[in-house]
């Protein structure tokens, strides 16, 4: 059976070290993500590590994380976002998603100092084509080809839908449309979501990834050594939290992505080949007592996205005796829990949670409470998210 990792620390320390605090509210255990930071460096076998921004939304852990030997640039999920960050003196930018975003494009091909920070992602001729038409000065800005890393048996497909562009002779097209519209072609990036992002949850999902893996193995070369006869590479990218400890073997890559992993959500706990420390809860106050064995939390309907189920919603922490009602769910200002624990809590006390993803969390707070057990259980300080900073994007 896959391991499950046990929470760092119990309800009861949580709620002891954050009792002069309101809640609902979001804590990072700065220990286990101190920790997390290390495991994820060991698993990268010397690689740098990209920080996906996205999994953490908050300055200050991203900044902290960056302060760890073996993390180096950021990996942005918006045009608007890296702009904020290059303005703020960081000049190893990302953006891993496309982006139609004109007016930001636009502020980016504006000043010659932001185009040597950023690079802009792409996948295919369309792309190129409107970064030509619809940017003014677009000439000269940096970008980077996603390639499709998904796994295709017959007419399977397994991993996510992102880019149409997948072998050497589709990277070069681009590449070559790219170029003849003024664009810098700086990179490569290959995510290969149904390894880094699928749990080992039986043994056909091992078989699969190790499949996976060795066709990415050989697949990647051939479009690296494609694209490098054509461009001067700086990076190419690949990997994410559930797949470091196999991406690294690649040579072609020059580096690795994650992010979640620091914060260690559920969707981490059924990995065969990773040892993290949950590192990041919230708590929701009891509200309710609708009948003996039942309480009513506020809010706490904080559903993950990706493919709907119960996999996506938050967990109560085992030690609370709780588990979610489930004809109701985990809801959008309430959330109802049975179980023996039920009965031993008052109202104002707390339930605590871990979210089954990680910076999507961050969207629901405006700050993290940060808590070590340096000098015994207390909050030591606070980080921002990106919401309690004023931005949003998307």
């Amino acid at each position: 059976m896959p391991r499950r990792t046990p929470p760092t620390r119990t309800a009861a320390s949580l709620s002891a070290a954050t009792a002069d605090l309101p809640a609902p509210l979001a804590v990072v255990d700065l220990d286990a993500f101190d920790a997390n930071a290390t495991t994820l460096v060991s698993l990268a076998g010397g690689l740098p590590i990209r920080i996906a921004t996205k999994s953490l939304r908050s300055r200050t852990l991203i900044e902290r994380a960056l302060g760890h030997d073996g993390f180096a640039g950021l990996m942005c999920y918006a045009v608007r976002e890296a702009l904020w960050w290059a303005r703020d003196g960081h000049d190893d930018l990302l953006v891993a998603y496309p982006s139609v975003d004109v007016p930001a494009l636009t502020d980016l091909a504006s000043d010659p100092a932001l185009k040597r920070a950023v690079v802009l992602m792409i996948d295919s001729v369309e792309h190129v084509d409107f970064l030509a038409r619809e940017v003014a000065g677009h000439e000269g800005l940096r970008v980077a080809v996603d390639v499709d890393a998904s796994l295709r048996v017959g007419p399977a497909h397994m991993g996510v839908r992102r880019s149409p562009t997948r072998t050497p002779d589709d990277v070069e097209t681009v590449i070559r449309r790219a170029q003849e519209r003024g664009l810098v072609v700086a990179g490569l990036m290959f995510y290969d979501a149904q390894i880094a992002g699928l749990p080992d949850s039986s043994p056909a999902v091992r078989r699969m990834k190790k499949v996976s893996a060795n066709e990415l193995l050989s697949r990647r070369s051939d479009v690296v050594a494609a694209a490098k006869a054509l461009a001067d590479l700086e990076v190419v990218n690949g990997g994410g939290t559930g797949s470091l400890h196999v991406t690294h073997l690649d040579p072609a890559l020059t580096e690795l992505a994650a992010g979640s992993g620091l914060y260690a959500p559920t969707l981490f706990d059924g990995y065969d080949d990773l040892a993290l420390r949950p590192a990041a809860y919230f708590a929701a106050p009891v509200v309710r007592r609708p009948s003996d064995g039942i309480v009513t939390a506020y809010g706490g309907g904080y559903i993950a996205s990706g493919q709907p189920g119960w996999s996506r919603v938050p967990s109560p922490l085992p030690d609370q005796g709780l588990s979610l009602v489930r004809r109701e769910g985990a809801g959008e200002v309430q959330t109802p829990l049975t179980g023996p624990g039920a009965d031993r809590l008052s109202l104002g006390d707390r339930i605590w949670f871990r979210h089954a993803k990680a910076g999507e969390l961050a969207e629901r707070f405006m700050e993290f409470a940060l808590v070590s057990s340096d000098g015994g259980d207390r909050v030591v300080g606070r980080a921002a998210t990106y919401r309690g900073e004023g931005q949003c994007f998307g």
